[in-house]
């Protein structure tokens, strides 16, 4: 079942246990997909352990964190049509990958193919999953699955030519929700996102992350990309949800205050969205201020 339309590109820091295991499932996979792991600058040996453990894993070494612009350092070195975001906790199910680029090579106009999250060592579902199943986002009966206003990184299907020319991830977002920028990006291009229930990827969450520093980064990468992108009134108004529902606690103070003081670049770079792509981030939006994960789209 060999199939050689997808890359897997893997970014890591500092987890060498958890990487390894993942390039193990990933192995195992029957589509035998080349992988490329970034090393974003781990301290723990764990480029060395990849190297030494998964010689066939394309191994880039830049030198620094580079937060999910490691991914784009990745990207640039995909040959196949399609690349396969996952983090170094969670792995592609069997059949998954070519499962997703079926989908992208019947429907053309089709950008992202997001999975089905399960959850381990229980198998059960993230609570987001049931949420990409019933998207609110308005889009053509052709959709092979659910519209989508945003994707998951860690668990979605790209095609490799629209992520370079949407220009991947923004390197001043870093990390954390660092993927509602280009999904609106692309969906001004005119790309649809789509959620398929058939495509499966596993999440074994790591213990080793600073929760704080990437809630204090979703919060500010969700402002910027809120008065980047959406016309005014929108942008007021999600702001101000935003100042009334986050905790009340230095970490928003200091989100908050790193993105007002990135206000002149914000105007340099304010690009209202079409009125099509801002539709979707509006049923999206309204959909999200009854939501339990409160991961997807800000």
């Amino acid at each position: 079942m060999t199939d050689p339309r997808t890359t897997v590109v893997v970014i890591t820091h500092n987890r060498r246990a958890e990487l390894l295991r993942t390039l193990g499932r990933l192995a195992e996979l029957p589509e035998e997909p080349e992988v490329i792991v970034v090393d974003n600058a781990s301290a723990d040996g764990t480029a060395d352990a990849v190297a030494r453990h998964h010689p066939a894993v394309r191994l880039l070494r830049p030198g620094r964190n580079l937060g999910a612009v490691g991914r784009n350092l990745a990207v640039r070195e995909v040959r196949t049509p399609y690349v396969a975001f996952c983090d170094d906790d969670s792995w592609w199910a069997p059949g998954s990958l070519s499962g997703a680029a079926d989908l992208l090579d019947g429907h053309p106009a089709v950008a992202t193919v997001t999975a089905r999250i399960l959850v381990e060592p229980e198998g059960t579902e993230d609570p987001i999953t049931e949420e990409l199943r019933d998207s609110p986002v308005p889009g053509p009966d052709w959709l092979p699955g659910p519209a989508l206003g945003s994707f998951l990184a860690a668990a979605t299907v790209l095609r490799a030519d629209a992520f370079r020319a949407a220009g991947g991830f923004h390197p001043r977002l870093w990390l954390g929700g660092e993927e509602e920028l280009l999904a609106a990006d692309l969906a001004a291009a005119g790309w649809w996102l789509v959620y398929a229930d058939h495509v499966t990827i596993h999440h074994h969450p790591s213990r080793i992350r600073d929760a704080t520093l990437r809630r204090a980064h979703g919060i500010r990468n969700t402002l910027w990309f809120t008065w980047l992108r959406r016309p005014a009134l929108p942008a007021l108004r999600r702001t101000a949800h935003l100042a009334r529902t986050v905790p009340r606690d230095l970490v928003s103070v200091r989100a908050f205050a790193e993105a007002a003081a990135a206000l002149p670049w914000v105007v340099r770079e304010r690009r209202v969205l079409p009125r099509a792509a801002e539709a979707r981030l509006r049923a999206l939006e309204e959909a999200q201020r009854h939501s339990s994960a409160r991961r997807y789209v800000g």
